[in-house]
């Protein structure tokens, strides 16, 4: 959610922009059927403090701001922030956690830039080679990046290793493609990793919260901004923004392969489906030892 993007930005308000934030918090139902001049009033703030808090988090202004933050609470599921409690039945843990992850889509589809999807693809279609890099869960799912992208024809692999993809960005050539892995985007392993491969000329697409080191070092930034302020019993919801905006890419990228591309996937079903029914008949009917 909107609320959860800011949260995660707090730190890097200035004291002024972080009264706004806290007002915004606080009461955002109030803060969206309100003016400016009232939420500067309750932050105890000027007009363009609040503006300016508006920029900071990357919107044109308080307008934009407004609608994006109605939007957000229209769209919100209830229960969806309640903490996992120690007595919560099973109908809780349903209603809660699924809940978390639909708002999680739901922001992740009302913030996702279509802009930068279109330049990661455009990077992606011309690369000779792409590497997924991530570290801990994030190495999971440059994992499954990995298992979606390789019916493509492009060589891919995935890294999780910090020392491995260290010595992979040494070797990369102009033309190859990193996709960087990051919830937070400042583990300097993987930023280490990544200004290497800049520096040998390789593109970096970077899934990663915006205005992050990560971010700063890539060719192109898709921006995945979600919050970690959350209890340790609950599913992070990060991880699943990440899986879903890879989906989008590796059927991005097949749709601008054209019918070629569309035939290769298509042999390969075919080829796994063969698989299947030998394996199969393997099962109904094992050979006699």
């Amino acid at each position: 959610m909107l609320l959860d993007s800011i949260r995660t930005q707090l730190d890097a308000l200035s004291k002024s922009e972080k009264k706004v934030a806290v007002a915004v918090l606080k009461n955002p139902d109030l803060a969206v059927s309100g003016n400016i001049t009232a939420l500067a009033k309750n932050a105890q703030v000027s007009e363009p403090t609040v503006v300016r808090f508006c920029r900071a988090l990357g919107y044109d202004g308080w307008h934009e701001f407004k609608l994006k933050l109605a939007q957000t609470l229209a769209l919100a599921l209830p229960n969806a922030d309640e903490s996992l409690l120690q007595d919560d039945l099973a109908a809780d843990l349903v209603n809660k956690i699924c809940s978390r992850s639909i708002n999680t889509l739901l922001d992740l589809r009302n913030n996702l830039q279509p802009a930068a999807i279109e330049k990661a693809l455009d990077v992606l279609a011309r690369s000779n080679k792409i590497e997924f890099w991530g570290q801990g869960t994030s190495g999971i799912v440059a994992a499954d990046a990995q298992h979606k992208f390789f019916r493509s024809g492009v060589p891919t692999v995935a890294y999780a290793d910090p020392h491995i993809h260290a010595i992979s960005a040494a070797l990369l050539m102009k033309g190859d493609t990193v996709v960087a892995i990051s919830q937070r985007g400042n583990s300097t392993a993987l930023l280490h990793s990544v200004q290497l491969a800049r520096r040998v000329g390789a593109d970096v697409v970077a899934l990663t919260p915006s205005g992050t080191p990560l971010s700063d070092l890539a060719t192109v930034l898709v921006p995945i901004d979600l919050s970690f302020n959350i209890d340790p019993y609950t599913p992070i919801s990060a991880r699943l923004a990440h899986l879903v905006v890879i989906d989008i890419l590796a059927v991005g990228l097949a749709l601008k392969g054209g019918p070629e591309f569309r035939k290769k996937m298509q042999n390969a079903q075919k080829a796994l489906q063969k698989l299947d029914m030998q394996f199969d008949s393997f099962l109904r009917h094992p050979p006699k030892i």
